[in-house]
């Protein structure tokens, strides 16, 4: 059975986390004592109904406020998928933590009020799913019940959002119209709505195609370097990770780098079972014919298509700090698990998020996404983000504290 992640985003009060909640309760997705633990919060709707969104408002602060402010996750599953969701805030200062969880997601939910149409979050949210690259965008108009279930303002706002999408060169984009809170076309289709005869909510998502890696070239971070080094084992030698993308077998030319040590993989393992190949997001523990040195935090790629090793290059960043980016500090870049020295040679532009223009001059402070030049301490192995989002993606940390201050998507090489 596959698995779909997506992400839910949005203003604030847009229903996210009452349409996780709605999900989960029709699909009979919530445990006995979960619900007797909503009961008796006592948080209800302006009907008298229960308040679903309190499902995934697992702060206090959120509770009580009404709002979300962390990332949630949740799991279910029907018999045809299982799905793990991703509820993100919506207040603009909590970009950072949508960012977070849009990078591990496939799909991402855009929640729009009916009411309210296309506004700034909208668009930052969608900017932000380009970025990122996320392979499938859905857009649901919510609280289409406090609009008479209009067909026109459904048409309207699907008419400016496609608008939006081409000026950002969103793709596969689609649009549902719902009502979290009555449950319209969520689970069930809706009565209301009789001139939509597209797909519920979960039908959808069980049946939504994701674009595969398959076209992509296979590359595998060394999480751990294995040698029990036991009697039974003592010329044991594996290196354990996760696949990206496509086309690792068994016979495969590889390099390691960053040091470009080439060898052949002579076995892949999983679970003690041999594979003659491995999946994309498998987690699997690679053999190599040559005892070629591989330390955790390299990467073997394919020797056919091999990945990029650079020090200068040009990222798109997302700036998650309260103190805005220092082009004198020496900040760590982490990708996968490899920590590099690196500094932010120059800041090219921030972008305007509500008409996509490019403002120089500007410093970069929290949720600021722009532009930026990087020098690094030595190598670092990614791949550009037209040719594979996935191994361009990267976090910066500022060594004075430990947090992490940014998300980058490297783009192109400087």
């Amino acid at each position: 059975m596959n698995i779909l992640k997506f992400i839910t985003a949005g203003s604030v009060d847009d229903g996210k986390s009452t349409l996780i909640g709605r999900l989960l309760y029709d699909t009979n997705s919530i445990l006995d004592d979960q619900l007797e633990a909503i009961k008796k919060a006592n948080r209800k709707n302006n009907d008298g109904t229960v308040d679903l969104a309190i499902l995934t408002d697992g702060l206090k602060a959120e509770r009580e406020q009404g709002i979300t402010i962390d990332v949630a996750y949740k799991y279910f599953q029907t018999e045809k998928r299982k799905f793990i969701i991703a509820d993100a805030p919506g207040h603009i200062q909590y970009t950072r933590n949508m960012v977070t969880g849009a990078s591990n997601s496939e799909l991402i939910i855009i929640l729009v009020d009916a009411r309210k149409g296309v506004i700034e979050q909208t668009k930052r949210h969608s900017f932000l799913a380009k970025l990122l690259s996320l392979k499938k965008v859905l857009v649901c108009v919510n609280k289409m019940d406090m609009v008479d279930y209009e067909q026109a303002v459904y048409e309207n706002i699907k008419t400016d959002y496609l608008a939006l999408a081409e000026r950002l060169g969103l793709e596969n984009v689609d649009f549902l119209p719902v009502s979290a809170l009555k449950g319209d076309n969520i689970v069930y289709a809706s009565e209301q709505m009789s001139w939509y005869s597209g797909a519920s909510l979960l039908d959808y998502l069980e049946s939504v195609e994701i674009p595969t890696n398959k076209e992509q070239p296979w590359r595998f971070p060394v999480q751990w370097v294995v040698r029990p080094q036991t009697d039974e084992l003592h010329d044991y030698r594996g290196y354990a990770g996760r696949v990206l993308g496509e086309g690792l077998r068994v016979g495969e030319d590889v390099i390691v780098l960053p040091s470009g040590a080439r060898s052949k993989v002579a076995r892949i393992e999983l679970n003690e079972r041999d594979l003659a190949g491995a999946s994309d997001g498998q987690s699997i523990i690679v053999h190599l014919t040559d005892e070629v040195d591989v330390s955790r935090g390299d990467i073997l790629v394919s020797a056919n298509e091999p990945a990029l090793a650079e020090r200068n290059f040009e990222a798109n960043i997302c700036w998650f700090d309260n103190k805005p980016l220092d082009d004198t500090q020496i900040y760590l870049l982490q990708n996968h698990s490899t920590l590099t020295k690196i500094k932010i040679a120059e800041v090219l532009y921030k972008f305007d998020v509500n008409n996509q223009e490019k403002i120089t001059g500007e410093e970069i402070k929290l949720n600021d996404i722009g532009k930026v030049s990087v020098k690094a301490a030595a190598e670092v192995i990614f791949d550009t983000q037209d040719a594979f989002a996935e191994n361009s993606r990267a976090i910066l940390i500022d060594p004075r504290t430990n947090l992490t201050v940014a998300a980058l998507m490297i783009e192109h090489v400087a």
